[in-house]
Order: C-alpha cells, then sequence, then structure tokens
C-alpha cells in the first residue's frame, strides 16, 4: 500500500490547533495561580479550594464522550468553534463581584466545554496526517498545553499582581473570542477521510472490545497517572510556591512557569524521537509505549524523594522533573489507540480514552485539599500529598509497560470482528 502524502495546509491547521489548546490550557491554569488571592477574598478553607479545583471536572468526562460520538458524524471545524465559543462566555462572569457558588458554576460549564477539546483536536489533526507522520503533530498539539501556561503566566500574574483576579478572567475570555474569530475564518477539515473501499477494508469492531483491550487498557492507567500531577500543577503548585514555600504571589508566578518548560522539553523531544525510531523501523510498542510509560515512573521516584530533602529550591527541582516527565505519555497514547481502532470509530474511542484518564482531574485536587487542611503544617500537608501522585505515578507507569502493544492489537482485534456485510 502507498503510503498517503501530507496534504498542503496541513500545518498551518496544526498551529491554529496549537493555540486552541494553548487557550484550553492557560483558561485551567488560572484558578491555580490565582488560588491564594481568591482563597483571601472568598474566605476558603483548603477543602473548599480543593471542590473549586475539582468542580472543572464535574462534567469533564461526560461531555467528552457525547461529543466523541458527535465527531464521528459532524465535522470537527464546527465543534472545535462551539467549544471556543462555550470556554471564552463562562469566563465573563468573574470580572464582576462573584461568589464561591457563582466561581463554581462557572468552572462546573467550563469544564464542560474544555472535556472534549483535546480528543477532538488530536481527531481533526489525524485528518490531516498519515498514521505513519501523526507522533509530532500530537506533540506539538500537545505542547499547546504548555505554552498556555508558559505565556500566559506572566501575563496573566502581572493582571493579578496590578489589578485583580477577576480581570485575568475577563483576558481570557477575549482571548478566546479572537481564537473562535480565526478559526472562523481559517479553519477546514482535513481530506485524509474514510472512503467507502477504506470502510469495507476496515470493518467496525464492537466497542466493548476496543475498550477492554489492553493498550486502551494501558493507556486509560498511565495517562490517569500522569493527569494527577497536571491537575496538582492547575489547582495546587502555585499556592504551594506561596503558602508551603514562603515565596510572594509576584515571584510564584515565575517559577509556576518551570515544569511546563521542562514537560515542553519532554513531550517534544518524545514525539521527535518516537518518530525517529519509527522510521528506523522499531515497532511501536517500543517507539511509543514503552517511550511513553518509563517516564513516568522514574517522574514518581523524583515526587517520592520531596519530603526527603531540604530547601525549597531542591524541593522545586524535584517537583519540576517529577511532574515533567509525565508530558511523554500524552504524546504516544492518542496515535497509539489510532493504530488499531477504526476510522469512523476513533473519535469517539479517543474521546473516551480522555474521559476516563481525566478523572484524576476530580481526584487529586479534593485529596491534596483534605490532606492539606487535615495535616499539622500546609508543608506537610502539600509533601504528603506529592508522595500520593508519586505512588499513583509509579502504579500507572508500571501498568502501561506491561499492557501496551499497539502493533499488535489490531490484528488480534480485526481477527475477532464480525465480518462486513455486504448488500
Amino acid at each position: 500500500m502507498v503510503a498517503q502524502p501530507t496534504p498542503k495546509g496541513a500545518w498551518r491547521i496544526t498551529f491554529l490547533l496549537f493555540l486552541f489548546m494553548l487557550v484550553n490550557f492557560a483558561d485551567k491554569i488560572v484558578v491555580g495561580l490565582a488560588g491564594v488571592p481568591i482563597m483571601t477574598e472568598l474566605k476558603l478553607e483548603p477543602e473548599q479550594f480543593g471542590l473549586l479545583g475539582s468542580s472543572f471536572f464535574f462534567l469533564f468526562s461526560i461531555t467528552a464522550v457525547i461529543v466523541g460520538f458527535i465527531v464521528n458524524r459532524i465535522e470537527t471545524r464546527w465543534v472545535l468553534l462551539a467549544l471556543a465559543v462555550v470556554w471564552a462566555v463562562a469566563q465573563f462572569p468573574m470580572v464582576g463581584t462573584v461568589s464561591f457558588t457563582t466561581l463554581l458554576i462557572c468552572r462546573i460549564i467550563l469544564g464542560a466545554g474544555e472535556g472534549p477539546a483535546f480528543s477532538v483536536a488530536a481527531h481533526a489533526i489525524y485528518k490531516w496526517f498519515p498514521d505513519h507522520k501523526r507522533t509530532l503533530p500530537t506533540a506539538i498539539l500537545s505542547q499547546g498545553s504548555a505554552f498556555g501556561v508558559i505565556l500566559a503566566v506572566p501575563a496573566l500574574n502581572w493582571i493579578i499582581v496590578n489589578h485583580s483576579w477577576h480581570y485575568a478572567f475577563g483576558a481570557l475570555g477575549v482571548v478566546g473570542l479572537l481564537w473562535a474569530a480565526a478559526w472562523l475564518a481559517m479553519g477546514k477539515e482535513g481530506p485524509l477521510v474514510q472512503t467507502v473501499a477504506m470502510a469495507a477494508a476496515d470493518p467496525r469492531v464492537p466497542y466493548l472490545q476496543l475498550l477492554t483491550s489492553r493498550t486502551f487498557v494501558g493507556c486509560v492507567t498511565a495517562t490517569f497517572g500522569a493527569y494527577w500531577a497536571l491537575s496538582l500543577g492547575l489547582t495546587w503548585f502555585t499556592p504551594f510556591i506561596i503558602k508551603g514555600l514562603g515565596f510572594t504571589q509576584k515571584e510564584a508566578g515565575w517559577i509556576s512557569i518551570l515544569p511546563w518548560v521542562f514537560g515542553a522539553t519532554v513531550v517534544l523531544l518524545t514525539g521527535w524521537i518516537s518518530q525517529v525510531l519509527m522510521g528506523r523501523g522499531v515497532s511501536t510498542r517500543h517507539a511509543r509505549g514503552v517511550l511513553g510509560a518509563t517516564p513516568l515512573i522514574f517522574g514518581g521516584l523524583f515526587l517520592l524523594a520531596m519530603p526527603y530533602v531540604d530547601g525549597a529550591g531542591l524541593r522545586i527541582a524535584l517537583l519540576v522533573v517529577g511532574s515533567g516527565l509525565c508530558g511523554s505519555i500524552y504524546v504516544v497514547c492518542p496515535p497509539m489507540l489510532a493504530e488499531f481502532t477504526p476510522v469512523s470509530q476513533r473519535g469517539a474511542v479517543i474521546s473516551i480514552y480522555g474521559a476516563l484518564y481525566t478523572l484524576a482531574g476530580i481526584a487529586a485536587p479534593l485529596v491534596m485539599g483534605s490532606v492539606i487542611q487535615h495535616a499539622a503544617l500546609p508543608l506537610d500537608g502539600y509533601l504528603t500529598g506529592f508522595t500520593i501522585n508519586a505512588t499513583i505515578m509509579m502504579v500507572s507507569g508500571l501498568l502501561g509497560l506491561v499492557l501496551l502493544w499497539p502493533n499488535s492489537e489490531r490484528a488480534r482485534l480485526l481477527s475477532q470482528a464480525p465480518e462486513p456485510k455486504f448488500a
């Protein structure tokens, strides 16, 4: 079979979707960045702030699944536009004086709009790149998250320090509307879609078989551990820097960038190394599965060392490296799922994967908030929370190593699939 070429305009769409994910993560980080001013103004206890961080994920998984099935039938171009508009609108109520309840409801709505984001964007990109060229675009898409934080944190923190955390939310609403306008003008649907002939050669596989396959289960469990760390970074990293280690809000703004800078490097290296290995004939079991899961184990070991060292600088370094190593798994899992999932079912499967692993976003901030509130000292609570995170990461990485076998998954699943029926 002749390999499909990359269509003209693919990299322009990739850049627009990179910006889409940039806005997505800027929206996510703002509550954690403004955590101390929000807790002070609204008089929140750590458990309440943990609930606020978790609330973002209450509908996140549900909408991810629903929209995942929708994009099997509706062009991703219009779905992405609708999501961006929801994000923007959900930010504006925070510009004025708000109660804890209002803030909570707006975060739930924002989470519902952002739940399908990465899965739909990945599905859209895969309509522009053939399978053997998907890892690098996926890495670039993932980098929207890192750069969303790297670029947004200094700007948002300046607004928080010099004006108010309320205006930081308003600024994100405006940016969201600007992206929506750009996408409406330049966004297009990719041409690499399933034809009738491809559908005949690529029969449907029962969803139960797809969702219980070892690689799907491996992707969910491995990414769950990574997302636990990411959720803590979004909600609790900046409060840890201020209340746990004693830095000011201004200083914490710059320190909060560090995990994302390191994580961005890890993600880009993973995408490049994976594509090079595949180009040399290395199986996707190793070029994607092993490459993505192994850093989780080492990342957990770094976090596990935090309570046993002294000094704020060394603890920050361990946290930065430990949490940053999680990024590899995000690069490799969507392409692995796309390897063995029929095209007509790909959008739903990637979205269900996203819906399951992001359940960590509900649990992680709540667990950390509870541990901090019941600890003798705030720092003790933070370090216990990161120890829990380390354990979850290492277990999820080990499960990933055992379960991720995408290179043999497709043949096994298709051998079990029913024969296609022709009229």
